[in-house]
């Protein structure tokens, strides 16, 4: 399975994401960011990739909808609702992410 991790700017949080569930056998995972400063910007190429897209806030899902509308179609983009407040993996992140994304999975 095929996760992509989107927050603002591929800093903080959806880097954090990657890092985590990387270690799960069974998962691809990538991150990028929404915003023009983003260390790794989203692109139509990770969306088309990608069999689940994570945002982590309901703004993301707007932004995401509004500049990748025509490569959305079939795509489950699902919104975690984790507020920009986390360092790069702290524990707190990472429990918070773990708790949202894992039962969404299924098997893991």
């Amino acid at each position: 399975m095929k996760l992509l991790f989107v927050c603002s700017r591929n800093r903080l949080r959806s880097p954090t994401a990657e890092a985590v569930f990387a270690e799960y056998e069974g998962l691809e995972v990538d991150s990028a960011g929404l915003d023009r400063e983003a260390e790794i910007p989203l692109s139509s190429d990770a969306i088309q990739w990608a069999d689940i897209i994570f945002v982590m806030e309901k703004s993301h899902r707007s932004k995401l909808s509004k500049n990748f509308q025509s490569w959305l179609k079939h795509k489950r983009v699902v919104c975690l609702d984790i507020p920009d407040e986390y360092e790069y993996m702290e524990p707190a992140l990472i429990e918070l992410m773990k708790a949202r994304v894992l039962p969404l999975l299924g098997t893991f």
